[in-house]
């Protein structure tokens, strides 16, 4: 509990030097190239593109759900996967990519994760006002149940935030486990029900224990605002779940800090 309230405490006291470093960590994404802000809406829009192309016209299996175009129901599960994609392997990678403000500066290690959060998080909050102009100009403007979009979208944070900090420090200490992630990454689309339909598993047990993936329940969350109209709360064992893996996720993420947080200086220099 020491450890949780530090850092907490850590955050609040560099609060602005956060902010200000997400909106580094922002301009150098993007800083050199040639098109510059472009890239954040031209590559999402080319892996938007290349799926829907695959299943809508390739394999011929996009069809309509619920009244909405495929198209549409493609886009509100890959708009959130943009983000939490680049918490597992951008946040894993946090510490790492910014060793000097652990070596040189001092700055707080658990902070390093959470600014590199907000960073994409503001990159994935513009990408979604671009999905509701799509939705809006297709003639399927939002419903009242968009006001939920927040809730998920902040949960959404909170879980990977707090897992890229738990990765972050792993993969400090291994590169290996960076590597492990990565390569868990492309498991983790195609089992989440962002280009397929989770609802449609005959398998119970099956259709429980994919739902129960943090990744598909906020997939899930998006388009119960867009698509299928469902209240947050009329999911409550779904909604217990991923706040129980969040619970368990900050827990393991505060014992390593504790145990690896004097060792990861040493580690980097």
């Amino acid at each position: 509990m020491h450890t949780f309230v530090q850092i907490i405490k850590d955050h609040l006291q560099y609060k602005q030097q956060i902010f200000k470093l997400a909106k580094a960590d922002l301009v150098k994404t993007y800083r050199g190239a040639a098109l510059g802000w472009a890239w954040a809406i031209i590559k999402p829009a080319v892996t938007i593109f290349v799926y829907w192309f695959a299943f809508q016209i390739g394999i011929r299996s996009g069809k309509a759900v619920e009244g909405f175009p495929f198209f549409l129901w493609l886009i509100s599960g890959l708009i959130p996967w943009f983000y939490i994609n680049d918490m597992l392997v951008q946040g894993t990678e946090s510490i790492r990519k910014y060793s000097y403000l652990v070596t040189k500066m001092k700055f707080p290690i658990s902070t390093i994760p959470t600014f590199v959060s907000i960073s994409k998080l503001m990159v994935n909050i513009f990408l979604i006002i671009v999905m509701i102009l799509i939705f809006v100009f297709m003639g399927y403007p939002p419903s009242i149940y968009i006001i939920q979009l927040p809730i998920y979208i902040l949960l959404s944070f909170l879980m990977f935030t707090v897992f890229s900090l738990f990765s972050s420090l792993l993969s400090c200490m291994s590169k290996d486990f960076a590597n492990l992630v990565k390569s868990l990454v492309t498991a983790v689309f195609w089992l989440s029900g962002i280009v397929w339909n989770v609802n449609t598993i005959d398998i119970p047990w099956l259709k429980l224990l994919l739902k129960a993936n943090p990744v598909t329940y906020i997939v899930e969350g998006f388009r119960n605002c867009f698509i299928h109209k469902v209240w947050i709360w009329e999911s409550p064992k779904t909604l217990l779940c991923f706040l129980a893996i969040l619970f368990i996720m900050t827990i393991l993420s505060v014992v390593i800090y504790k145990k690896l947080r004097k060792e990861i200086p040493d580690v980097l220099n």
